[in-house]
């Protein structure tokens, strides 16, 4: 909401008669016709965010999400306004990390994104009024979600409500409806208590005098859903495993903090040939199983190994002091002029590289910067976003020569965990081992990397594969394809550790659905809105 958007002040004579003593900020004077609608949603969104790691209090975000929907139900207006403070207060919380890189940056993104929240606000109000609005309702939240998930630039879905339930009831459905489904879920349990509570005011009445039968139906739908997706967080998709592999792990670490995380140059390098010897050390003294591979996250060199013969030279040592392929996390430098790209390297240690998988889903305003001939001359901080990134165009997949066989190995490089299409594609590419490379350094000791690990865990139940995590310095670990941590790093730490995972080919109903739960829950919520508008032309809206 821009002060455009507001009614200018009043000017009602003061007490001497000035006019001018009495005008109050167009800005004031809006919040106080809202009343207590704008304290309201401020405290929808703080609960609606403490659902999100690390916190995890999901019963929270229930009552946020129903809080939402009761302050915006009757409103007599200014409901965008309502819609924009909640997302102000609710993104503030869940990605206000980003100010690491630049608190400009931050500012402008929660600005941006709120500015959905204010639009579902607007839908709810209108979706009250139509039969069976807690579905509609619900809908709402999973279209607006998708919107901020896929524009502008690709962007930026993380907090969804699908990520909330990572360790409550609900966890059972990620394999079947995936995050989407997930998210329909979570505000769908929120809008039926935001149901219990309109009811229990409209009737005129306290909670205690509300009607039995509806408690009783909200209460059982919550339970049995609850309770049918509690047994199915141990399902796994028939199909035998095609046999294992056993992965070794390595955090370097870093040497600096914040946007000058990875430290002197090389350095980053030189660590994670270090671990990598003690790993190979513990390895062949029988402490951990000996690896048939090392995996080293994003930004594991800083410098393009191809070109810097330094560089080169310490990864070639590590790759030959472990006696196995290294999957590399690297910079490159091209394919043109002042450009970049983030890949993934398969380091033999007799043949060099013999495959590479260039990070697809790229940061706006931390990898590239959009629109940048435009933009670049306008704002000059941008140039510390350095040369210009290019997204990589496969699937996700290195097929690789491992122990006398091929090997086909998907890999996600950091925010790419965020993104359905990106997962899905990865794994319905023939993806038999899934993992993670990424450089958290920049955001450590913020909520971003409990935030990421636990989208990583939501990713394994959702494909049901067991994923290995490699960061540069922060949440590194081994999950179990039901979500849960096998083994986890500290941050800011050098660590490292191999295990035994399962090969395999299977496909969950989530991964065949793809986007298409995100796109008829918007279609219901449209459709929801226009039924709204309709009765709205043809007779007064009756209440819901």
């Amino acid at each position: 909401m821009t002060t455009t958007d507001l009614p200018r002040a009043r000017r009602d004579p003061g007490p001497d008669g000035d006019p001018a003593t009495a005008e109050q900020p167009a800005w004031r004077e809006a919040l106080g016709r809202l009343g207590w609608r704008a304290p309201a949603v401020l405290v929808a969104g703080v609960l609606t965010a403490a659902g999100f790691a690390p916190l995890g209090w999901w019963p929270l975000t229930l009552l946020g999400v129903a809080l939402l929907t009761v302050a915006v139900a009757e409103a007599p207006r200014r409901t965008f306004g309502l819609g924009y403070l909640f997302g102000l207060a609710f993104l503030g919380l869940t990605i206000g990390w980003v100010q690491v890189i630049a608190l400009p940056v931050a500012l402008a993104l929660i600005a941006f994104e709120s500015v959905v929240y204010g639009l579902l606000a607007v839908a709810l109000r209108r979706l009250v009024r139509v039969p069976g609005w807690p579905l509609w309702a619900a809908a709402a939240w999973v279209a607006v979600e998708w919107v901020y998930s896929s524009v502008p630039f690709d962007g930026f879905g993380w907090s969804r409500l699908g990520y909330v339930m990572v360790d409550a009831p609900l966890a059972g459905a990620y394999p079947f409806l995936g995050v989407a489904g997930v998210s329909l879920l979570t505000a769908l349990a929120g809008q039926a208590v935001a149901w219990l509570a309109l009811r229990a005011t409209r009737l005129g009445t306290t909670w205690p005098r509300v009607p039995r039968r509806a408690v009783a139906a909200v209460l059982v739908a919550l339970l049995v859903g609850g309770g049918v997706t509690q047994l199915l967080q141990g399902w796994q998709p028939a199909g035998e495993s095609a046999g294992s592999v056993t992965v070794g792990l390595v955090q370097g670490n870093v040497d600096g903090v914040g946007v000058n995380a990875m430290g002197r140059a090389r350095t980053v390098t030189n660590n994670h040939l270090s671990e990598t010897i003690t790993l190979m050390a513990r390895a062949r003294t029988g402490q951990v199983p000996e690896p048939d591979f090392v995996l080293w996250p994003e930004n594991s060199t800083d410098i393009d190994p191809l070109l810097d013969v330094r560089t080169q030279r310490t990864v070639q040592l590590a790759s030959m002091v472990a006696d196995r392929p290294i999957q590399v996390g690297a910079v490159l430098s091209g394919p043109g002029e002042d450009e970049r790209q983030t890949a993934a390297l398969w380091w033999d240690p007799e043949q060099g590289v013999l495959d590479r998988m260039p990070k697809r889903d790229l940061v706006p305003f931390g990898e590239y910067i959009p629109l940048r001939s435009v933009l670049l001359p306008l704002v000059p901080m941008l140039q510390l976003v350095g040369a210009q990134s290019v997204a990589g165009t496969t699937d996700g997949v290195m097929r690789v020569p491992l122990g006398g066989r091929e090997l086909a190995v998907g890999t996600l490089i950091c925010f790419e965990v965020a993104y359905d299409a990106t997962v899905a594609e990865t794994v319905r590419g023939g993806t038999e081992l899934l993992v993670v490379q990424s450089n958290q350094a920049t955001y450590g000791g913020t909520v971003e990397v409990p935030q990421q690990f636990a989208m990583t865990r939501v990713r394994a139940m959702e494909t049901r594969r067991e994923i290995a995590v490699a960061t540069t310095s922060s949440a590194s670990g081994f999950i179990a394809a039901d979500g849960t941590v096998l083994w986890q790093t500290a941050e800011f730490t050098a660590d490292s550790h191999s295990a035994v995972m399962p090969l395999r080919t299977t496909i969950t109903p989530a991964m065949r659905l793809g986007p298409w739960v995100s796109a008829l829950a918007a279609a219901a919520a449209v459709a929801a809105l226009a039924v709204s508008l309709l009765r709205r032309r043809e007779r007064p809206a009756a209440r819901p």
